[in-house]
């Protein structure tokens, strides 16, 4: 693993997912082989895999304006492009500090991570008035777990963190991507933590052309009897993510759960 300490120019930035996101870490050690954001390698002149790098924004805090009203009712994401609790942040805690410089600012934080770490800040989190802990969650299988998110948090330990952030009065969700058609049971998912949060975000594997030979690796290793179905999915051949979605609502309907699908159907040849 390659660690670089770098100064930022700016890191709160105008997003199409959001309103702003914060991103204090470039790369991420959990080395997700089906990750989306593999695209940020462009702008970051890296050698290495994605996976084995990580560009850590050592000023980052300091970036943080100390008064503004800018940001109030302002959405902010945490994590669009690399997870706020990955491993490094245990050493060198920008998200805690970022978090510190925030609270005056009051915006609407949305921390998505694949990490129990989040608990450690507790403390800052509670000085939020709108805050949603967003927990990324797709695999309760620990030998598939290793396989896909290799230095990532296991599923256990997940779910425990959401349980003590419920049982601390914040508020939680799941979002269950990328599901693997097959192989990711999210109704397990759902009755292991619907408990402790009744918030579910959904969306389906998108293979794009960089993970796409990591997603067919994973299958011949695993369950290659599945390859055939997903070419058949990603050609646009299925109908199965229409059949999907379908579950989806009538399961979270049936359960009075918040329910929120960001599906892609095109085509994906």
């Amino acid at each position: 693993m390659k660690i670089k300490e770098i100064k930022a120019k700016s890191i709160i930035t105008k997003s199409a997912l959001t309103d702003y996101v914060i991103n204090p870490y470039t790369g991420c050690m959990h080395g997700c082989i089906y990750c989306y954001a593999r695209f940020m390698k462009r702008f970051t002149n890296h050698p290495e895999p994605w996976g084995d790098f990580v560009d850590v924004k050592i000023n980052a805090p300091d970036l943080i304006p100390e008064k503004t009203d800018k940001y109030k009712n302002k959405t902010i994401l945490m994590g669009s492009v690399t997870d706020a609790y990955h491993p490094i942040e245990i050493k060198y805690k920008l998200t805690r500090k970022i978090l510190e410089k925030l609270i005056p600012l009051q915006p609407d934080l949305n921390i998505l991570t694949k990490s129990d770490l989040v608990l450690r800040d507790i403390d800052l989190l509670k000085k939020f008035k709108n805050l949603l802990i967003t927990f990324s969650l797709s695999f309760l299988d620990e030998k598939y777990r290793k396989q896909l998110e290799p230095l990532a948090c296991p599923s256990e330990r997940r779910i425990k963190a959401l349980e003590d952030l419920f049982r601390a009065g914040i508020k939680t969700a799941i979002f269950i991507s990328p599901i693997f058609p097959e192989i990711t049971d999210w109704q397990e998912i759902i009755k292991k933590t619907k408990n402790f949060t009744k918030e579910y975000w959904f969306e389906n594997l998108n293979p794009y052309f960089s993970i796409r030979h990591n997603i067919i690796k994973f299958l011949k290793n695993n369950q290659p009897e599945l390859i055939n179905k997903y070419k058949e999915i990603w050609a646009g051949k299925s109908d199965y993510w229409s059949r999907e979605e379908k579950k989806i609502k009538q399961f979270c309907k049936n359960n009075k759960l918040i329910c929120k699908i960001y599906f892609h159907h095109k085509k994906q040849q």
